[in-house]
């Protein structure tokens, strides 16, 4: 009887059979890959751009707790539980996902990641996991070709052989333009400095930063490189000349385009990086005030007239343009631009490119054709010569609305501009309806900037009332990590990131054309503010207040031009002209 009851009892060597072997082995495998996410990918990105990375640390620890806990308390599901294990498997790898997912979307939409640093879903291909990798990776692969540039029509660039002169010429041009994407440049320029000397300026956030300087012979290989590439004429040095690539850096893709031109001292050449970025706001990101924002609404719903709309030479005419024009229905009106370089496709809108070197009519015979052919609104990106801008004061006041770009840094000084280009200030101030001047200013990075009480002598010679204005703030370009200054990472220690814009926006009603008509220019900046809204220092003032930039830039950008800009500029010779 005993024998029989022993002979019942499982042996520890039949129990040892309960569970496969591979089943633990797999629940190993996602919590392996969960582990290296999070301590390679997301705490690293935490650390290097300081987001709260002791909390996020807590969360993927809770999430990796929870994961086990759900597996080891599952109930058991089908028959003898034989789906169990299957069931845990999946909760155990969405949980454990569900960390790493939520960090990425929280982190991508954080105002401290710029657009390089934010992490990919593709977490084997991560540009961002440690500070200048992209520099190592560049100096670690001397010999080899680090970009891929592609043409228009999706061919790549050939590399030359390694021990050629050509492939230390695409080195060169490699490496500045690997230097400008890590710098956030948006344009590149390569001329003439001096007598057999070139050099390189990168423009980072409106402000221009020295580069390299190169013997002459060498500025010239690096410019015929990147025509060469781009197919243009490489034995035409003086003709302006513009065509488009793609650059490839891993996952990374940029345009550019790349503009020429030649002059006595020699060859230039331009590198605009992503252009169509440059130029894409909508009304709330261009840095209109709530109030001006409905100036703009109104004029997009008005008819007939002329609005200008100005800036200095590089100072976001053409973004301001695009972003008004965006605001009509290009779907229920006839919406037309006039254009030397489109910059960006605009849906709906039919854009008309002026081409200086073909056999076609000059510029402002192209503008009154389009005009004449009964357009709803017309948005002209260049205003190049005196004939242009009659040729729009003869629009039709009541059906079409014309929007008139033009070279100013005010906006009485863009309506003075208006009136010597017609020539009649009559003329001018009749289909007048509007005008808009902007100056670019940069942003405060928002990782290392410092606040600051201000001194009141300080707020009074700003015309700030220092009962109310209690803080200010200024750039940093640091960080303290363990109590030690290191780079901010952000901004690479200029204190700045990326750009906004300080606006005038008024109406021209009827008394403001009789200060037009007269030439009363006081009188008229008088009537212009009565309205309230504000000039382009008190709207950049009011983006100090708020921490947006600093009370340097606002000096720096509203100081008197030490050079006048031209308000006429030359239109280009067309051929046989």
């Amino acid at each position: 009887m005993g024998f029989e009851t022993h002979a019942l009892i499982p042996t520890l060597a039949e129990s040892l059979t309960l569970v496969s072997w591979w089943k633990p082995v797999l629940f190993v495998l996602p919590l392996l890959a969960w582990a290296w996410a999070v301590s390679t990918v997301c705490d690293k990105h935490a650390a290097r751009f300081y987001l709260e990375r002791e909390m996020w640390n807590y969360i993927h620890c809770a999430a990796g707790l929870l994961a086990l806990l759900a597996v080891m308390f599952m109930p058991s599901l089908g028959e003898g539980g034989s789906l169990t294990w299957i069931v845990s498997f999946f909760v155990f790898c969405a949980i454990l996902a569900s960390s790493v997912v939520a960090y990425v979307v929280v982190a991508n939409r954080d105002e401290r990641v710029p657009e390089g640093g934010k992490v990919s879903f593709e977490l084997s291909k991560i540009a961002s996991l440690a500070e200048g990798k992209g520099k190592k990776k560049a100096k670690g692969k001397a010999g080899t070709s680090v970009l891929v540039f592609r043409r228009m029509d999706k061919s790549a660039v050939d590399v030359p052989a390694t021990d050629s002169p050509e492939f230390e010429v695409r080195l060169a041009a490699e490496n500045m333009l690997i230097k400008a994407l890590d710098i956030r440049s948006a344009r590149i320029e390569i001329a003439p400095s001096a007598k057999d000397a070139y050099h390189i300026l990168f423009n980072v956030d409106g402000v221009k930063t020295p580069g390299e300087t190169m013997p002459a012979a060498n500025g010239v290989k690096l410019i015929d490189f990147w025509k060469a590439s781009a197919k243009l004429d490489v034995a035409d040095r003086r003709k302006k000349q513009a065509s488009d690539l793609t650059v490839e850096r891993g996952s990374a893709k940029n345009k550019l385009h790349i503009e020429t031109s030649g002059g006595q001292s020699g060859q230039k050449l331009t590198v605009l990086i992503d252009p169509e970025q440059q130029v894409r706001k909508t009304p709330e990101q261009i840095g209109w005030t709530p109030e001006q924002i409905e100036v703009v609404r109104n004029w997009s719903t008005s008819r007939g007239g002329t609005v200008v709309i100005s800036a200095l030479p590089e100072g976001g005419r053409t973004t301001a343009l695009y972003t008004v024009m965006k605001m009509h229905d290009a779907y229920t009106n006839n919406v037309q631009t006039v254009e030397m370089e489109i910059e960006d496709a605009l849906e709906g809108i039919r854009q008309n490119k002026w081409d200086a070197m073909s056999e076609g009519p000059d510029f402002a015979t192209l503008v009154r054709s389009i005009l004449r052919r009964d357009p709803d609104i017309v948005g002209v990106a260049e205003i190049p010569d005196p004939q242009t801008a009659k040729e729009i004061s003869k629009a039709d006041p009541d059906k079409c609305r014309v929007y008139a770009s033009i070279v100013a840094e005010s906006a009485v000084g863009a309506i003075q501009a208006w009136v010597r280009l017609i020539g009649d200030a009559d003329v001018a101030a009749k289909t007048l309806q509007g005008v808009q001047a902007e100056k670019l200013l940069r942003k405060l990075c928002i990782n290392c900037k410092q606040a600051y009480q201000p001194q009141p002598e300080v707020l009074k010679k700003l015309g700030l009332p220092p009962d109310k204005v209690k803080q200010l703030f200024k750039k940093g370009g640091e960080v303290l990590v363990k109590n030690k200054p290191e780079t901010c990472p952000v901004c690479q220690g200029t204190g700045y990131l990326q750009r906004d814009g300080a606006f005038e926006v008024f109406n021209i009603d009827d008394a403001a054309r009789e200060m037009i008509r007269s030439q009363n220019w006081a009188g008229l900046k008088a009537e212009l503010r009565k309205g309230g809204l504000p000039s382009i220092q008190q709207a950049a003032l009011r983006k100090a207040i708020d921490g947006v930039t600093s009370v340097e830039e606002v000096l720096r950008i509203t100081a008197e031009a030490t050079k006048a800009a031209p308000s006429a500029p030359k239109q280009p010779a067309k051929p046989n002209a």
